[in-house]
């Protein structure tokens, strides 16, 4: 198993280690920091968060730098992105953070992009890299996490909820997205493509 995917690999391990932290909250205390009641418990879910995140970057530029690209990686690369963002989000709707129609219009749409995707790859297609607004929705989805998990750390002081605008942003991101993806694949749906 080459570099990139023994990465793929240690971030789909991370995440029930990830999902038990927020699961059973474990009494470590709480911090003061910068303003913000930080339980311990959710800054070390923030920090698995954290380096889930970047063996995501870390594995697709080593695949594409080293020619390392395998259908393994092709497969699971996006498959355990979309596992770590989507626990983090409905444990969220548990705690009452975000939105349960928000976190579904999230979810639905990474649902439909991966099936289409794969409709693409079975009738023979290529699978469009990513897009700008794909790459947004990636970023914002990933530090609103990051501070919800922190508490806004650094903005609470301030009483700016930073978490909360970062999801709206992915929101918008995540449907503007999935909108174009769909339009510039909207080949699929021709009669002539079988």
């Amino acid at each position: 198993m080459n570099l990139p995917n023994k990465l793929t690999v240690f971030r789909i391990i991370l995440i029930p280690v990830f999902m038990l932290i927020l699961a059973f909250n474990p009494a470590w205390g709480t911090w003061q920091v910068l303003g913000a009641q930080l339980p311990v418990s959710h800054f070390v879910a923030a920090i698995l968060f954290i380096i889930a995140s970047l063996t995501d970057f870390l594995d697709g530029q080593i695949a594409r730098r080293q020619h390392l690209v395998t259908n393994f990686g092709k497969f699971a690369d996006p498959l355990a992105d979309k596992l770590l963002v989507m626990t983090a989000l409905i444990f969220f709707v548990q705690f009452n953070w975000v939105a349960a129609w928000m976190v579904a219009i999230i979810v639905i749409r990474e649902l439909a992009i991966t099936g289409l995707r794969t409709l693409i790859v079975e009738n023979g297609g290529q699978v469009l890299a990513a897009a700008m607004p794909g790459k947004i929705k990636t970023f914002s989805q990933m530090i609103a996490i990051i501070f919800f998990l922190l508490h806004n750390v650094g903005f609470a002081a301030l009483h700016i909820p930073f978490a909360q605008i970062m999801i709206w942003i992915a929101l918008i991101a995540t449907i503007y997205s999935g909108i174009d993806y769909f339009y510039k694949n909207r080949s699929v749906f021709n009669d002539g493509f079988k």
